[in-house]
């Protein structure tokens, strides 16, 4: 048996102790701070995708349904491709990636198997591995192999000395106050070392499955099995019942395996980086293309110009039975106009995903797409805040004022739903049809509104597209809503005749005066 062989067997032996591959895989919770922090490692990015589009977009709901099996590593891997995006030729790569497993789904299957490990790692190291400042270790924990040394003769001077007793508590002090002092500092470090081993564990398997996606982890291989014994535990305290107890607190063997190995991993962490990159870049194509081979529903997106957006059949994955819907902007944004509970904002959620999945991962949930790879900014959900002293139109204010933040900002995509709803009409209108025709110059806008007096205000650069629900299934449809249903539900919610026929006469005179006003077209935009 060569030395390598030797030194892996030795590692497999306490893989097999520290991960029995028998044993159910857990189901950690993480929480979005510790998900999100690969990408927080990058630092700011003006085209990452902010926290209010994050969760009006309900990407969070997203995240969970696109990897309910994967580690911290593969969720922090596909939580940094949502978020920020990925060029052109990195894109490309990831696709032909993405199309070998799924031609191969016995591959697909045994790499899933084998990342199966990394599911064991209860603990986020990637604050730990890219950081450069190195670990606090004290001078004298260096010397703490003195310790037992000191205890042994103690107790030699408890035999033959009278006060020998008194040596021997001067020699358990200090190995009692180390673990008092650096309990929960060791305990959580054990979970570290239990993460690190979960994932060179994994390097090793897939260094010997063979596959053109695990030629990386080939080199690697050898190096994460010597580093892997490195940060393990001595291997023949394994051997004896109870050793490690015994060590531990007779020896300081916990304090001082602590010490050692956080300056281990510290000098090694270009090797633990790219291998914590690789697993987590793979088992992140891994959870995609099993998400793929599960949608009824998806195509590879072409990658168009920075406004123009072709969708073909789009539907929104978290829906059971979506209803598919079709989009073509060439240049200038939509009017959304629908009744009430047609699909509006489903609509706009629906679009704002597949712009992401297919900057992201280079697929969207269509059967046919050609989208810009640019950021996606949303405002769908603000409301108002009674803790914060915000209402409901200064939170739409205080947004809309983001939006238009040029700073550093690229240009983009902006979905808006029912815009400024939170003051009376005629000042929602005003500002409104000021505010995006200033952010229509930069981005490309798609925005919803009851308020139908919108479209002739902004014509110049919007198309009027409604939901038609009359068939039964929603229909995007050209033009103006013509039949809006708020008046008609009054009669379902029994408010009677007077109540119904008054509102009804109310709304044919706004009509008439505001709808298509007898004073004339509306006032032209004003050039910026």
């Amino acid at each position: 048996m060569s030395s390598f062989d030797h030194l892996h067997h030795l590692w497999r032996s306490a893989v097999s102790t520290l991960l029995p591959s028998t044993a159910p895989a857990p189901n950690h919770f993480f929480t979005s701070q510790d998900i999100r922090r690969l990408h927080d490692q990058d630092g700011i990015n003006p085209a990452s995708i902010d926290t209010q589009t994050w969760d009006d977009l309900l990407l969070p709901s997203f995240e969970d349904k696109l990897a309910p099996d994967t580690s911290i590593f593969g969720r922090q891997m596909l939580h940094r491709r949502l978020r920020a995006g990925v060029i052109d030729a990195a894109c490309a790569v990831q696709r032909t990636r993405l199309q070998t497993l799924i031609d191969d789904p016995a591959h697909l299957t045994a790499l899933a198997a084998h990342m199966r490990l990394l599911r064991h790692a209860d603990v986020d190291v990637t604050a730990l591995l890219f950081s450069e400042a190195p670990p606090v270790t004290p001078w004298w924990s260096r010397w703490l192999w003195m310790l037992p040394v000191l205890l042994v003769a103690s107790v030699a001077a408890l035999v033959t000395l009278p006060f020998g007793w008194v040596l021997t508590l001067a020699a358990l002090a200090p190995l009692m106050a180390l673990q008092i002092r650096y309990h929960q500092q060791v305990e959580g470090w054990i979970a570290t070392i239990r993460s690190l081993g979960a994932l060179l564990a994994v390097v090793g398997l897939l260094g010997k499955s063979g596959g053109a996606l695990t030629e990386p982890f080939v080199a690697a291989r050898a190096a994460a099995g010597r580093l892997h014994v490195r940060l393990d535990r001595p291997f023949t305290l394994r051997m004896i019942p109870g050793g490690r107890q015994y060590a531990d607190w007779f020896a300081a063997g916990n304090i001082a395996h602590y010490f050692r190995t956080a300056r281990i991993v510290h000098e090694q962490r270009a090797i633990l980086r790219e291998c914590y990159l690789a697993c987590a870049d793979l088992e992140a194509d891994v959870a995609l293309a099993r998400h793929l081979n599960a949608m009824p529903r998806w195509c590879w997106t072409e990658r168009g110009e920075a406004r123009e957006l072709l969708l073909d059949g789009g539907v929104h994955p978290l829906m059971a039975q979506p209803a598919p819907l079709s989009l073509a902007l060439q240049g200038r944004g939509a009017f959304i106009s629908g009744q009430n509970a047609s699909g509006k904002s489903t609509f706009l959620r629906m679009v704002g995903l597949n712009l992401i999945t297919a900057r992201a991962f280079g697929f969207c949930y269509a059967t046919r797409a050609r989208l810009p790879a640019v950021p996606v900014r949303a405002s769908m959900q603000n409301e108002d805040s009674l803790l914060g002293g915000e209402s409901l139109y200064m939170a739409e204010l205080r947004r809309a004022r983001e939006l238009l933040d040029a700073a550093g900002q690229p240009a983009g995509v902006c979905l808006i739903d029912e815009v400024f709803r939170g003051t009376n009409h005629l000042e929602s209108v005003s500002a409104a049809a000021a505010v995006l025709e200033q952010l229509s110059s930069r981005d490309l806008v798609l925005v919803s509104s009851h308020n139908l007096v919108l479209a002739p205000l902004l014509q110049e650069g919007f198309d009027p597209v409604f939901i038609d629900t009359t068939s039964g299934q929603p229909v995007l449809q050209q033009g103006v809503l013509r039949n809006p249903n708020g008046i008609a539900l009054l009669a379902t919610q029994g408010f009677g005749a007077q109540i119904e026929g008054r509102a009804a006469e109310v709304a044919r005179w706004l009509s008439s005066h505001m709808l298509e006003p007898a004073a004339g077209a509306p006032p032209a935009r004003r050039a910026p």
